[in-house]
C-alpha cells in the first residue's frame, strides 16, 4: 500500500458488491466485503430456484474470481444491523466510505390488514420459501422449512411468482409419483414439462389427484412485469410486448399445469380457527393504465397462501425509511441523507429484488431471454446466462461512478488504514474466516444433490 489510500466497506458480496469491490481494488483501494451469509452469492444462490444450475455455477465462479483480488478482504457471516451497527460502521470504524450493495431481501407485505399475524399458520412469503427449497436438505440449515402442499394460493405476477408456482407443481408431482414408486429428476422434469413427463408414465395430473396451485394477479396477463416496456414505445412495440407476456403465461401454464386468475386483488382473509385458509379477492378492471377495483368479491380457499409480490430493501437501523425505500438523496450514486460517505449500488437502490431489475438495462431483456429463464424453450435453460448481462452491466456502471466519487474523498494515512484493517481481521477471526476466498468457499460449498 502507498502512504495514503482508501479503505472502503462494501455491504453485500454478490453481483453488485463484488463488482464495486473489484473496481475499487484495481484502483488501489482496500475493499472490505461484509456478507450476511456464509457464501457471498446473494440472489444467485438464494433467490433462483435450484434448477437454474448452469447459471448459478457460472455466476458463483464469476463472483469468486472478483473477490479474489489481493486488496479485497472478505468477511462472511456478518450482517450489518445485527452483528455490526450500521451507524458505527459508517462513522466510527474509520472507513473512507461505505457502499450498500445488500440487495432487496424483505418481502413486500401482503396488502391485507392483519395478514402477517398468520405467518407460519397458512401465510408464507416468497424469499424464505425459495431459500428453504434451495437449502433445506443441506447439513446445518437452520432456517424455516415449508411442506409443499397441493392447492396453494400464490399471489404475485412477476417472474418470481411464476417460479413459485412452478416449484409447487414440480414438487407436488414428484411427491405423488414417488408414492407410486417412480422417482422423477427435478431438472429433467422442469425441462420436459409436467404433462409430457407424466404421459410417458401413462398418467396425468388429474389421475394423480393433483388440484394444482393458482396464481392470482391484480392486473391482466398482458400487464405482467415479465418484460419491461420502454417509456417511449410505439403502439406497435407495446402491442408486441403485451402479446409476448400473454404468450409466456399461457406456455408456462401448459408446461407446468398451474392455474391463473387475473384481475384479482387480495381484499380479505379467510380464517379457520387460528389458520389462514384462503383469501377474499376483489375483481378489478383496467381502464387505460388505471386499475379500478369493482364491487364484486369472491372467495378462494387453499392449502396455504404464498405471497410473491416483490422484494424490497430491509430497513437499516439508524436510517429512517422513506416508505419502502431508504432515503436516497442521489439515486445515481445511492447517496443516503445524513451519511456523506455512504454510497449504494444494485437492487438496494431500485427497491426490487429480481435479477434483472436494472434501472437502465431492463429494456434489453428480450422475450426470448425471459422465455429461456422460465424454461419454456425446448432447449431448457441453455443460454440463459445472457440474461445476467443485465445486472452485470448495471453493476459495472454503478461501480465506475462510485469509484470515481470515492477517489474525491480524503484518503487514509498508514496508521488509520492499519486501525481499520485490524478491526476487519478481528471480525474475520470471530467468524472463523482465514481465506483466501476461493479456498474458503471450497470448504463451505454445500454437497451436490444426486
Amino acid at each position: 500500500m502507498g502512504p495514503r489510500s482508501h479503505v472502503v466497506a462494501i455491504i453485500g458480496g454478490a453481483t453488485a458488491g463484488a463488482e464495486v469491490a473489484r473496481r475499487l481494488a484495481e484502483g488501489g483501494a482496500e475493499a472490505v466485503v461484509f456478507d450476511m451469509n456464509t457464501r457471498p452469492f446473494g440472489k444467485i444462490e438464494d433467490g433462483l430456484p435450484r434448477w437454474h444450475h448452469a447459471l448459478r455455477e457460472k455466476e458463483y465462479a464469476s463472483i469468486t474470481q472478483r473477490l479474489g483480488h489481493e486488496r479485497i478482504h472478505f468477511v462472511p457471516r456478518t450482517k450489518v444491523g445485527r452483528d455490526i451497527d450500521f451507524v458505527e460502521l459508517a462513522r466510527a470504524w474509520g472507513f473512507s466510505a461505505v457502499v450498500l450493495a445488500c440487495g432487496a431481501w424483505r418481502d413486500r407485505p401482503l396488502p391485507v390488514p392483519g395478514a402477517d399475524a398468520y405467518l407460519g399458520r397458512g401465510l408464507i412469503y416468497q424469499n424464505p420459501f425459495i431459500i428453504a427449497f434451495n437449502h433445506a436438505e443441506e447439513p446445518g440449515f437452520s432456517g424455516p422449512t415449508f411442506p409443499i402442499q397441493d392447492g396453494a394460493i400464490v399471489v404475485g405476477g412477476g417472474l418470481a411468482s411464476i417460479d413459485v408456482a412452478k416449484l409447487l407443481m414440480l414438487e407436488t408431482t414428484r411427491a405423488r409419483m414417488r408414492a407410486r414408486g417412480v422417482e422423477l429428476d427435478l431438472e429433467a422434469l422442469e425441462k420436459q414439462g409436467i404433462p409430457a413427463a407424466l404421459e410417458e408414465h401413462g398418467t396425468s395430473l388429474a389421475d394423480l389427484g393433483i388440484q394444482g396451485c393458482t396464481l392470482y394477479y391484480r392486473r391482466r396477463a398482458e400487464d405482467m412485469p415479465l418484460m419491461e416496456l420502454p417509456s417511449d414505445a410505439t403502439p406497435e412495440r407495446a402491442a408486441k410486448v403485451e402479446a409476448g407476456r400473454r404468450h409466456m403465461i399461457t406456455k408456462a401454464r401448459e408446461k407446468f399445469g398451474f392455474g391463473f386468475e387475473p384481475l384479482s386483488i387480495p381484499d380479505g382473509l379467510l380464517v379457520d380457527g387460528e389458520r389462514l385458509v384462503g383469501l377474499r379477492l376483489r375483481r378489478a378492471r383496467v381502464d387505460g393504465k388505471k386499475l379500478i377495483a369493482t364491487d364484486e368479491t369472491f372467495e378462494r380457499r387453499g392449502s396455504c397462501v404464498i405471497s410473491s409480490i416483490g422484494s424490497i430493501p430491509e430497513p437499516m437501523p439508524g436510517v429512517p425509511m422513506n416508505g419502502e425505500l431508504l432515503p436516497f438523496s442521489d439515486l445515481e450514486l445511492g447517496r443516503l441523507e445524513g451519511f456523506p460517505t455512504v454510497f449504494s449500488a444494485g437492487n438496494v437502490v431500485t427497491g426490487k429484488g429480481n435479477i434483472i431489475a436494472s434501472r437502465r438495462h431492463a429494456t434489453q431483456v428480450s422475450d426470448a431471454l425471459v422465455s429461456t429463464y422460465l424454461g419454456l424453450e425446448p432447449q431448457g435453460h441453455a443460454g440463459e446466462e445472457a440474461l445476467y448481462a443485465v445486472p452485470q452491466a448495471a453493476a459495472a456502471e454503478d461501480a465506475a461512478r462510485i469509484a470515481a466519487a470515492v477517489s474525491q474523498l480524503p484518503p487514509l494515512d498508514a496508521e488509520a488504514r492499519a486501525r481499520v484493517l485490524a478491526r476487519v481481521r478481528d471480525r474475520q477471526a470471530a467468524v472463523g474466516y482465514e481465506g483466501p476466498v476461493a479456498a474458503y468457499l471450497a470448504t463451505v460449498a454445500p454437497p451436490r444433490r444426486a
